[in-house]
């Protein structure tokens, strides 16, 4: 017993998480925000996310926050009033606006995890799956599949690579599984099977110039 309260190693110093800001109608999608919140606390993971406290955001966050790892929320500030409701957790970081989101929460990750969500989920979450594709990145991307909830998209994906629209190597990008411990354990083991060196290094200087930007166009409050 002693041995499973010992902190496990990981590869991984931040994770983003994408999920939705409601908890959905299965209690099973709640309990499996609150245990992938142990699992990075147990293997002294910090959590990155978007930023708000309702939904499955609020519940991994909070969990998060009391094992005593770093949270950081990253939120456009169109979105702090129906996003973020009560009290926060950890350091909250208002940006421009989603484009923006999307790039410091990839900035500050190691890994991409996708708890069941909606629209936004799957935006974000197809995104850096793309950027993969792209050799921008070759963090993991993982996908939480609670009570079969992605096994549509899964059978999507699968159709698409044969029919010719996704290459058969790139099906490898996305790593899922039905429980964190066996999730976070595929995502360790990730190997990826490209190189993206010198796109994520041309994509980062982009980035850069587009934040700069973006934060000089900022009206001054």
């Amino acid at each position: 017993m002693m041995e499973d309260k010992k902190a496990k190693k990981s590869r991984f110093k931040r994770v983003c998480v994408f999920c939705g800001s409601s908890t959905g109608k299965k209690d099973c999608y709640r309990d499996a925000a609150v245990q992938l919140g142990q699992e990075l606390v147990s293997r002294s993971i910090d959590l990155v996310y978007g930023g708000g406290s309702a939904g499955l955001m609020g519940l991994i966050s909070k969990e998060v926050h009391t094992g005593g790892r770093h949270v950081l929320g990253i939120i456009p500030r169109t979105l702090m009033s129906k996003e973020i409701t009560g009290e926060t957790v950890g350091e909250v970081r208002p940006v421009a606006d989603m484009h923006q989101r999307k790039a410091e929460m990839a900035r500050h990750s190691d890994c991409f995890i996708a708890l069941p969500g909606g629209y936004g989920t799957m935006e974000e979450l197809l995104e850096v799956i793309t950027w993969a594709q792209l050799g921008i990145h070759d963090k993991p991307v993982g996908l939480l599949n609670v009570d079969g909830y992605y096994n549509s998209l899964l059978s999507f994906i699968d159709k698409a690579v044969d029919d010719g629209f996704i290459n058969p190597s790139q099906r490898h990008i996305i790593v899922s599984a039905p429980t964190p411990q066996e999730l976070l354990q595929k995502l360790e083991e990730y190997v990826p099977l490209h190189d993206g060196v010198v796109a994520q290094a041309l994509w980062e200087v982009e980035q850069l110039e587009l934040n700069n930007s973006l934060q000089s166009h900022q009206i001054p409050s």
